[in-house]
């Protein structure tokens, strides 16, 4: 059985690959996350998680993760990843992901009205919302991530 995690990585990044899957790799590495292996949750936040930078870790560590990820191999198309963390007084909060073909300020804005709506319909009141995105204008495959990394 898992514990509850009680840190959150929140990064982003973007890069080119010959491929789809090589793009997304080097998106990972951008993000500083490529030699992890993810268990791709849902998007609930833990209560009083904390947020930290991305820890030393040994490559191949299996952790849970929340990511939005796009790409594309239209050139000069601009791709986001986003993701909003809604943090709540002394209660869990929510994490919503959105990927989206145009600005980085559209992708803030819905992701922040997902996080609202999200956390409304749990009747939790707001304390904070954190907005993660990488935008990127694709040359030849282009891929965007965000990620929430959580930690023991």
């Amino acid at each position: 059985m898992w514990d509850r995690p009680r840190a959150v990585s929140v990064v982003s990044g973007s890069s080119e690959g010959l491929t789809e899957l090589t793009a997304f790799d080097r998106a990972l590495m951008d993000a500083g996350i490529a030699n992890l292996n993810f268990l791709r949750v849902s998007s609930i936040l833990p209560a009083d998680v904390t947020v930290v930078p991305v820890p030393t870790f040994v490559p191949g560590t299996l952790v849970p993760a929340v990511y939005a990820r796009i790409a594309s191999q239209t050139p000069g198309e601009r791709i986001v990843a986003a993701l909003g963390l809604g943090f709540s007084h002394g209660q869990y909060g929510v994490i919503m992901e959105y990927e989206h073909t145009g600005t980085a300020a559209h992708a803030e804005a819905a992701v922040r009205r997902m996080v609202e709506e999200a956390m409304a319909s749990r009747e939790l009141s707001i304390k904070e919302v954190r907005v993660a995105l990488r935008e990127h204008v694709v040359q030849r495959v282009g891929c965007a991530i965000a990620a929430v990394v959580f930690w023991p």
